[in-house]
């Protein structure tokens, strides 16, 4: 299946890199985020890319260009430099389509907007660039196709650390609760969607509002819950904290080491 990433968003939360390079390029131990998340997909056999470029889409394109496996991966020296052979490759049976989709877009517009590179797909893939985890994603499709709906998205503990605040009718606070400790679930996107996503669409429309509205009152959107391993790089404490697991081998979302 083609996988579609959104890719193209200014990263506002995360500016301590993305006024130099977009979010998708900072690194989670020596690779940008956006390698991590690629190489799940290819790890479950989902080996074709869709890239919804915009705000650095430049360096995006440019990272691949100068794409170096020997800098990156294990290789055998010999003859002086004339010879190197790889012990192991990372891209090279990687097919990745770099689309333009505006610098200012919302995630439902880039979507319509590589729609035809999607011709012939019955059912595609899609995810936030930023996201990590440890998904089956072949059980995940499968419960998907099993269910015949339209479109599909993991629902996550909220992973925030903030609390939520109940009070009475006179304002004094009744209780205050962990968002994370909460019977609260957020989107941890993962979509799984077919074809007839684009039925629900409008120019402009936020894919997760309008869109996701329309499929709601259709009971055509699946929310399949998931508890296990799951973090975005979304702030730079997020990206320390992902550093953090590196430093300790705690690489849950690496599924292609097991």
């Amino acid at each position: 299946m083609k996988v579609v990433l959104f890719c193209g968003g200014l990263g506002m939360r995360l500016r301590e890199f993305s006024e130099t390079i977009p979010k998708p390029l900072v690194e989670v131990g020596s690779r940008p985020v956006l390698w991590h998340l690629m190489k799940y997909y290819a790890h479950f056999g989902h080996k074709d890319f869709v890239l919804c470029l915009g705000h650095g889409g430049a360096a995006i394109k440019n990272f691949f260009l100068k794409y170096d496996e020997c800098v990156f991966n294990d290789f055998v020296y010999s003859q002086g430099g004339r010879r190197l052979e790889l012990v192991r490759k990372d891209i090279d049976d990687w097919r990745i389509t770099f689309v333009d989709t505006g610098a200012h877009s919302n995630i439902g517009e880039r979507l319509r907007r590589v729609r035809d590179h999607l011709a012939g797909e019955e059912i595609f893939l899609a995810n936030y660039a930023d996201g990590l985890s440890d998904l089956d994603l072949s059980t995940h499709v499968e419960s998907f196709k099993a269910r015949g709906k339209v479109a599909c998205f993991i629902s996550i503990p909220a992973p925030h650390t903030f609390h939520i605040v109940q009070t009475d009718s006179e304002q004094h606070a009744t209780k205050l609760e962990l968002v994370a400790e909460s019977p609260v679930r957020v989107n941890g996107g993962f979509f799984v969607f077919r074809q007839e996503i684009f039925d629900y669409m409008r120019p402009g429309e936020e894919l997760v509002v309008e869109p996701f509205a329309r499929l709601m009152q259709k009971r055509e959107l699946i929310a399949f819950p998931y508890d296990g391993f799951w973090r975005n790089m979304d702030t730079f404490k997020d990206k320390i904290q992902l550093d953090e697991l590196v430093a300790r081998g705690d690489v849950r979302w690496q599924v292609w080491r097991r």
